[in-house]
């Protein structure tokens, strides 16, 4: 069976800089790899595959999950949850996308009082 890749700490960091802004979240081990989480509701969730891929999960909108899984790689569908989109982390990500889609995240799991303390970039919908 094919071992998962581990993740570096370079990695971890560039996403853990990501979450740092965001009101009460915080860093744990999961079941595999990493996640963020803002109370109880995860957040991100970050890990190696079997493939020797990085993976990075996250929340969006049911109808920009359908958009994310039509556009293809390197997004995918996660096979669970109705707002779980996918998404293959490799030498051509664009961090600024992955900083904007972590933050929706955010705002989507976060209770109403925190996301309420989150700016949002002018010209930015608030979800």
């Amino acid at each position: 069976m094919a071992q998962r890749i581990p993740l570096t700490p370079d990695l971890i960091a560039r996403v853990a800089a990501i979450m740092a802004p965001l009101p009460e979240t915080y860093e744990e081990d999961a079941w595999v790899g990493v996640r963020w989480r803002v109370g109880h509701a995860t957040i991100v969730h970050l890990f190696g595959g079997e493939d020797q891929q990085y993976r990075i999960i996250f929340r969006g909108e049911p109808d920009e999950v359908l958009a994310f899984e039509h556009m293809g790689d390197p997004y995918f569908r996660t096979g669970w949850g109705t707002n779980v989109i996918g998404m293959i982390i490799d030498d051509d990500t664009d961090w600024d996308d992955v900083a904007e889609l972590l933050a929706s995240s955010y705002l989507i799991q976060a209770p109403k009082r925190l996301a309420a303390r989150v700016v949002i970039p002018q010209g930015q919908p608030r979800r």
